[in-house]
């Protein structure tokens, strides 16, 4: 069995992976998102939604590759960001600003991007072969009234997840419908982990657990 190791602390990643019959190891990257966001916004290297969630993706899994627990495994970091009208919308953290979120949100549609980087850190060597990929998925949100946006931010779910919005939690009745992989709306596409283990000469099956 090949060891993956998860560069995120996310709830919601770590069950779709469990859920797709592999244990990975958590690791939590500690990355200030907001810091190596504006440093490659500043350094010109983000042109897009799909250019931050790669980036993101990247640091979060180049942080864990020295940790003890992360050697002779492979190692996935991922992000997650709703792109609006061109604009990156990640987590909201402040009630508020969910609350505006779901306001511009209501009854439209938005196109949820989450990057992955694979890191394979079995070799031991300073510089570990990796790639990575930025899948995305178009999603149609529900008209909700003003009582359910403050109903649903009063939960405090959306202040803690891309987009200020879950399809596997409370928010999933208010996905009217989506066009593409669920996974990556979820925060981790397994189609996509699969074609990058096949990039870097990983058979994808030895990551399930053994029964």
């Amino acid at each position: 069995m090949t060891k993956l190791v998860l560069a995120s602390t996310s709830p919601a990643r770590l069950r779709l992976l469990k859920d797709g019959g592999i244990d990975p190891i958590v690791i939590a990257p500690g990355v200030d998102e907001e810091q190596v966001a504006d440093m490659a916004m500043q350094a010109g290297q983000i042109g897009n939604t799909a250019d931050l969630v790669l980036l993101l993706a990247k640091a979060k899994a180049e942080a864990v590759v020295d940790h003890p627990d992360a050697q002779g495994a492979l190692i996935i970091g991922c992000d997650s960001s709703l792109d609006l009208d061109g604009e990156s919308l990640g987590k909201p953290h402040d009630p508020d600003v969910a609350i505006e979120r779901w306001k511009t949100m209501n009854g439209r549609s938005g196109r949820l991007y989450t990057g992955h980087w694979l890191i394979d850190n079995r070799s031991g060597t300073s510089n570990p072969p990796a790639n990575g990929k930025a899948t995305n998925t178009k999603v149609h949100f529900a008209e909700l009234s003003d009582s359910e946006i403050l109903a649903y931010v009063g939960t405090g779910e959306p202040l803690k997840v891309a987009g200020a919005f879950t399809i596997d939690g409370l928010g999933g009745a208010f996905i009217r419908a989506i066009e593409g992989d669920a996974h990556t709306v979820v925060g981790l596409s397994l189609p996509a982990l699969r074609e990058l283990c096949i990039g870097l000469g990983v058979d994808y099956p030895s990551l399930w657990r053994s029964n």
